[in-house]
């Protein structure tokens, strides 16, 4: 299954589909079997880097539309 990413406005990003998430060192997280998982934008999670719905009791307020970026820059 391909991998899909949601960005839900005034929520989570979600990941469906096959998938694995390291931490900065490379260490994979155990993610018990799951397909899909939500991962925090408001940074108040006390289960970092998953979401655990703090965004909604603490007001967190983010819209984001799907646009078109422009070609990266070449690297020198």
């Amino acid at each position: 299954m391909a991998t899909k990413v949601t960005i839900f406005n005034n929520g989570p990003i979600r990941i469906e589909g096959d998938f694995t998430i390291v931490d900065a060192a490379g260490n994979e997280f155990g993610l018990g079997g799951r397909t899909a998982i939500g991962l925090c934008r408001c940074g108040l999670s006390v289960n970092k880097p998953f979401c655990d719905g703090t965004h909604g009791k603490d007001g967190f307020m983010s819209v984001c539309e799907a646009r078109e970026l422009p070609p990266p820059k070449p690297k020198v």
